[in-house]
């Protein structure tokens, strides 16, 4: 069980269009256009464009409850971004329109000055479907976490079993809860998605996206997984992006709050945004919800919740995320600790409470995930991007050379015509 190869010259957006190509249609689909989980057929490109917009046909979620109220307001005032012009990272010029065609974009909604500007869906995403964010869910988690620390809930220099003693024996027990916030842990596993040995296959399997074979002897939940995390390396010296820090941050937001973190992001941040839509999270065996990939959200929303943070957490009238939560997430941590990992497309960022600081020219921050998805608020231009998609390549090296140009350029252009 792998991310399927990828040849050198994948077939372009419009050739592996879900609608076009006929995935999952017809009452029962047939056989050779079915997208399955227990094959693991659903994680192959082109099925993949079909899948990330429909995860709740594949595995089980739990809902975000986005409260009794009305949607909150996002006026709207359209205008043509298509043809903002960009250069790519390796030389290439570039429209918008173009980046989002070749980064195979499912949605992307641009909001200036609060309001949204430019909406289009591709694929087989709708406005009112939900689109599975991948690691964008680590910057909800992570926020949550950073409330939870200013209402006291939860002391930052506190180890890591104070909250969750089960992991006393496990590579988190003298790890301080800042260092699983900020991923500078030191641990034995490893997140490469074209390796069927890394680690994070056996994350995958525990936390319910991907099928258990017969003779699996592993972890079949996520608790268990990080139960047996190992230790290699001191905790604190340098950032390593490892999915199963948000998965222990995730639980002690639990313990800490006492609420399930679908609940919980329900009562914070959905519900008082005015989410459009109820969002939901994937979840394990044991019904555990995936704090650090599963949470899926419409297009609209996840523009929202960027918007909340660009306002420094205040939106739909009212103060959701501590101000002096959002500043410190926006003025990101130590580029020192970031630079060893090697982020060529992010040169001088930090990594802060599950947020990508790029430190650039804007103050830009991020949160991002696998096959590019993503959310770019850029402070400068009063600018946010919420961004989902379906690449053919796992990593965001593949779309960060010609979407983060493409950003900077509308932002530039935005605030040159004011």
């Amino acid at each position: 069980m792998s991310d399927a190869p990828v040849p050198s010259r994948p077939a372009t957006a419009a050739e592996t269009d879900p609608e076009t190509l006929g995935w999952m249609k017809g009452f029962p689909p047939a056989p050779d256009n079915r997208v399955q989980f227990h094959d693991d057929s659903f994680r192959n490109f082109p099925e993949l464009r079909w899948a990330w917009s429909n995860v709740r046909a594949l595995v089980p979620t739990v809902n975000v409850w986005r409260g009794a109220g009305g949607a909150s307001v996002l006026p709207r005032a359209e205008r043509d971004i298509g043809g903002s012009q960009s250069i790519t990272m390796d030389g290439r010029p570039m429209t918008f329109a173009e980046m989002c065609a070749e980064t195979y974009a499912d949605g992307i909604a641009v909001v200036h000055k609060g309001k949204l500007i430019h909406e289009r869906y591709f694929g087989a995403l709708k406005p009112h479907k939900p689109h599975i964010g991948m690691s964008v869910t680590k910057s909800f988690t992570g926020t949550l976490a950073a409330m939870l620390v200013a209402e006291g809930k939860i002391d930052p220099q506190a180890p890591v079993s104070d909250h969750v003693p089960e992991l006393k024996d496990s590579a988190f027990g003298d790890a301080r809860v800042h260092e699983v916030m900020d991923m500078t842990t030191g641990l034995k596993y490893t997140e490469v998605y074209t390796d069927q040995n890394s680690d994070v296959w056996s994350l995958r399997r525990a936390n319910g996206m991907a099928p258990i074979p017969p003779d699996y002897q592993g972890a079949t939940d996520i608790f268990a997984l990080l139960c047996r995390q190992e230790k290699q390396g001191e905790h604190g010296r340098a950032f390593a992006y490892k999915t199963v820090n948000t998965d222990v941050l995730a639980f002690i937001c639990r313990r800490a709050s006492g609420m399930a973190l679908s609940d919980l992001l329900a009562e914070r941040i959905w519900a008082p945004m005015g989410a459009e839509e109820d969002a939901h999270y994937h979840v394990d065996r044991i019904g555990t919800e995936s704090g650090g990939g599963g949470l899926s959200t419409t297009l609209r929303d996840l523009a929202r919740f960027g918007e909340t943070m660009r306002n420094h957490g205040y939106f739909n009238g009212r103060q959701i995320v501590p101000a002096s939560v959002a500043a410190e997430i926006e003025r990101g941590a130590d580029p020192a600790k970031f630079k060893p990992a090697g982020y060529t497309t992010l040169p001088g960022g930090s990594y802060k409470s599950q947020w990508w600081i790029t430190h650039n020219e804007h103050g830009a921050y991020m949160a991002r995930g696998v096959y590019g998805q993503g959310l770019y608020i850029d402070p400068k231009a009063e600018m946010v991007i919420a961004r989902y998609a379906s690449h053919p390549v796992a990593g965001n090296a593949a779309n960060d050379p010609v979407t983060l140009p493409a950003y900077m350029a509308l932002a530039k252009q935005l605030i040159a015509d004011g």
